[in-house]
């Protein structure tokens, strides 16, 4: 089964909640979230437990709620970036899925970025695992560390992030 379909069945499955951004005031999610517009035409959901998503301008997502309590506890990301911010302590494990990879947390500051046919996931703060869409090896990052995942079958290469590729990643998230 192809990535991108098996994204899809994940949606249908789990029950996934779409935001859309219509005009400039906050407005509430069925997804147990505000979405906020920022300067710059990035968006801040603010969700339940603390946890805050900020989204990149132009970026295809959609909330999910896997077990219909009205709060997300996942997203799927179709393309460019978000950054993930969870409290630590905060109850359940946050995902987010692309096409390439599926990232999961608790209680971290994490990005993922989709473009040009892989995910890159990298670690601000606490840790993330991260394995392929298609399942396979797991790795866990840790602060400082990132990830490229592509659609390829071979191993998962974990690496410290240079400055630069940090700084830009954050800069187009307003960080």
């Amino acid at each position: 089964m192809r990535p991108s379909t098996l994204l899809v069945l994940c949606m249908l499955t789990l029950g996934t909640i779409g935001l859309t951004l219509s005009g400039a005031m906050a407005q509430t999610s069925d997804a147990g979230c505000v979405l906020e517009p920022t300067d710059g035409g990035r968006s801040i959901l603010r969700c339940a437990d603390g946890l805050s998503i900020t989204v990149e301008p132009g970026a295809r997502y959609s909330l999910i709620d896997r077990n219909s309590d009205g709060k997300a506890d996942g997203a799927a990301l179709r393309s460019k970036a978000v950054l993930i911010d969870g409290p630590a302590g905060a109850a359940g494990g946050f995902k987010v899925i692309t096409p390439q990879a599926i990232a999961a947390v608790r209680g971290t500051r994490w990005a993922v970025d989709v473009a040009g046919g892989k995910t890159a996931v990298f670690v601000v703060r606490g840790r993330v695992s991260v394995q392929r869409a298609t399942g396979g090896e797991r790795v866990v990052l840790r602060p400082g560390e990132g990830v490229d995942v592509d659609r390829g079958t071979g191993p998962l290469t974990v690496k410290r992030w240079p400055a630069a590729r940090v700084s830009a990643l954050l800069a187009r998230l307003g960080q």
